[in-house]
């Protein structure tokens, strides 16, 4: 069968959540043509033949805040730059292509290919459980133990609500990557299911070796949040830190070529690197990260506690953070403090115990509902 792949841009996550899915489709026999956009093209290029650069858009950040005046703008201005540079790509290499069926990972220009050719359309994202599902109250307003409200998350909610409904409609079937399970809407269980993350093979192999060693891992993507190095080398333990040394930025001042920063006797900064950020995550007695639901799976996945401080304003990333917590597999910020991560640091033994809870057969679920459906869907082709 011939598909047309469509991959997000913002973000790498959904790129290496594809890239699985991609192997599979490829393997299975089918003609598989992928349309990506930002820094995923570089990534899913390596890998695959047939990838088609397209325009995005991104979004905009300011200290882990997600600017949604900066990013309206910067659509606004480029739009029509994107349109243009889109028209000639799907024109020179997609429309001949003539797609039996369409897979997207929250990209627009798979989902638009598919209505305006009435094309069958698949879903497969983490974002729908935002819109699909059921969610209780304490997910979105967040009470202390005397019932007062002390944070509201109603309107980013809201706002992400109107955002993924508007994007990815009418889809044959929805396929949600989550590790929190609420009911489906009763209206959209009939093309609705629900999966555990989406993993790399690696993270799949390292299952059998995870422990829970002394170490701390941290990823903060953010390089500006100096601070946290700061909080870190003012605290007791081991923490090796991913995000301040990176490929696409200059490094720190006085950081050795090719090699990683001990910042502070208890702070090492490292490179990046596949194996090593794996091999930190899979020995690491917790996780401190943001709320991007690839690094949340994973950790979720090895049975390691996660202190989640998502960017202020995406609710993408606030949900995961809010069942993170809901489930006794960690907790959720709205900042990073010493405090906090002290206190967090006293109770990783009780949460690596609940994400005991957390059952996976690697990715076997969902890649056979997909050949299922593609296999449905080629009988009326």
């Amino acid at each position: 069968m011939r598909i047309l792949y469509g991959v997000v841009g913002e973000g790498m996550g959904h790129a290496i959540r594809s890239k699985v899915v991609l192997e599979h489709l490829r393997a299975s026999g089918h003609d598989v043509k992928i349309v990506v956009s930002g820094r995923a093209h570089a990534l899913l290029a390596k890998h695959f033949d047939d990838v088609v650069e397209i325009s995005g858009f991104p979004l905009v950040y300011e200290q882990n805040v997600l600017d949604t005046d900066a990013t309206a703008r910067k659509i606004l201005s480029n739009a029509p730059l994107y349109a243009l540079d889109n028209i000639d790509a799907y024109v020179r290499d997609v429309s001949p292509f003539d797609a039996q069926a369409v897979i997207t990972d929250f990209d627009s220009f798979a989902h638009l290919y598919a209505l305006r050719h009435r094309v069958p359309l698949l879903s497969i994202d983490n974002q729908h459980a935002i819109t699909r599902l059921e969610h209780p109250a304490d997910i979105f307003v967040v009470r202390d133990a005397s019932g007062e409200v002390v944070r509201d998350y109603t309107a980013d909610f809201d706002l992400a609500y109107r955002v993924v409904s508007a994007k990815i409609s009418r889809a044959h079937h929805y396929l949600v990557t989550t590790f929190f399970f609420p009911p489906i809407k009763p209206k959209l269980q009939h093309n609705t299911s629900l999966f555990p993350p989406i993993l790399r093979p690696e993270i799949i192999d390292a299952k059998k070796r995870a422990t829970l060693g002394d170490h701390v891992l941290v990823y903060q993507t953010s390089a500006s949040y100096a601070a946290l190095l700061d909080h870190l080398a003012g605290m007791k333990g081991e923490f090796r830190v991913y995000g301040f040394i990176r490929p696409d930025a200059p490094p720190p001042p006085g950081t050795p070529e090719g090699d990683d920063v001990r910042y502070a006797p208890n702070v090492l900064l490292r490179r990046f690197s596949e194996t090593g950020f794996i091999d930190d995550m899979v020995t690491a007695r917790a996780v401190v990260a943001g709320g991007g639901f690839t690094v949340l799976g994973e950790a979720v996945f090895l049975g390691k506690p996660v202190f989640s401080v998502p960017v202020q304003g995406h609710f993408e990333q606030i949900i995961s953070a809010r069942y993170l917590e809901k489930l006794g597999y960690g907790e959720h910020h709205d900042a990073l403090t010493p405090d906090a991560l002290a206190s967090f640091l006293t109770k990783v033994d009780r949460y690596a115990k609940a994400l005991e809870r957390h059952v996976q057969d690697g990715n076997r679920a969902l890649l056979a509902k997909v050949d299922h459906l593609l296999a449905t869907i080629g009988t009326k082709v």
